[in-house]
């Protein structure tokens, strides 16, 4: 991989499976938006970026220092997501599945933002997703001014913990209003410790997880494998399990993926729910 630094962005080269309608349509984050150019405008820690890809360069707005500090990370380029499509393509499902979504990356995203949003995800759409974090981000949120006009931060946890379920009213996200206000405030009082538990055992930190009011399996799944960046934890929605009961049946057990069922698991859910969506049209 190299970086270039130009004027206003970082052009990045040599960087294997780094697509961005991939990465940021995948179902793994919600606030990042294109425009008709293909161009994606977002803000990660109150850092607002755009991203293009222009031939096999891609390029984020801000200086090396804003690149080394955290789009790196971010972006998760230090790891060879090439090699890893190729350990696992076990089976002829997985072979299609990793082709179809080569590109994809795992992004690392702020701990209580994954938990949160994954909060809000249940039993929800991706666009009305997006909705809710928008408005809770332009309610709440730290505002910042950015070349593409005003952005806003993702809200603290002790932010939201001063508030009650009904000042979330306006940004109508029903009874999950409750979820959210009483995570932020058990994250905040340090009954749940989201740095630690970064460094705990998957199971571990999805049974503290999953202490929190309103957090099950999926959202505690979630939270570990896109906010505590543990690449073997194995969400299981409705998508995954309709592709794994029709490719592997029961007793499967994605501990099959080793250290990257995770990341087998977004090639699994983007290859299934993008199937059905082409069988549709």
């Amino acid at each position: 991989m190299e970086c270039i630094g130009h004027k206003y962005e970082v052009e990045i080269t040599g960087v294997s499976d780094f697509d961005l309608g991939r990465i940021f349509e995948c179902g793994q984050c919600f606030r990042w938006n294109a425009d008709r150019e293909g161009i994606y405008t977002g803000v990660v820690k109150n850092r607002a970026a755009r991203v293009r890809r222009v031939g096999l360069s891609v390029f984020i707005s801000g200086s090396m220092e804003d690149f080394e500090t955290l789009w790196r990370e971010y972006f998760d380029l230090d790891r060879d997501y090439e090699e890893i499509r190729r350990e696992l393509c076990l089976d002829e499902f997985m072979q299609k599945a990793t082709a179809y979504g080569a590109g994809i990356r795992i992004l690392r995203q702020d701990k209580w933002e994954a938990l949160c949003s994954f909060i809000i995800s249940q039993n929800n759409n991706i666009p009305r997703i997006k909705g809710i974090i928008n408005s809770l981000c332009r309610l709440h949120g730290e505002r910042l001014e950015f070349e593409c006009g005003e952005r806003y931060g993702f809200p603290s946890a002790e932010k939201l913990a001063g508030l009650d379920a009904e000042d979330l009213a306006p940004i109508r996200c029903g009874y999950r209003a409750e979820y959210i206000i009483r995570a932020a405030r058990d994250i905040a009082a340090g009954k749940v410790n989201l740095e630690n538990l970064a460094h705990d055992t998957p199971d571990a930190a999805r049974a503290a997880l999953k202490k929190l009011h309103g957090v099950g399996n999926k959202v505690a799944d979630c939270a570990v494998l896109f906010g505590l960046n543990m690449l073997d934890a194995f969400p299981m929605d409705v998508w995954m399990k309709r592709a794994i009961a029709e490719h592997y049946g029961p007793g499967f057990d994605p501990a099959v993926f080793g250290p990257y069922a995770g990341i087998a698991q977004q090639y699994i859910f983007y290859y299934t729910r993008n199937k059905a969506s082409r069988a549709r049209l």
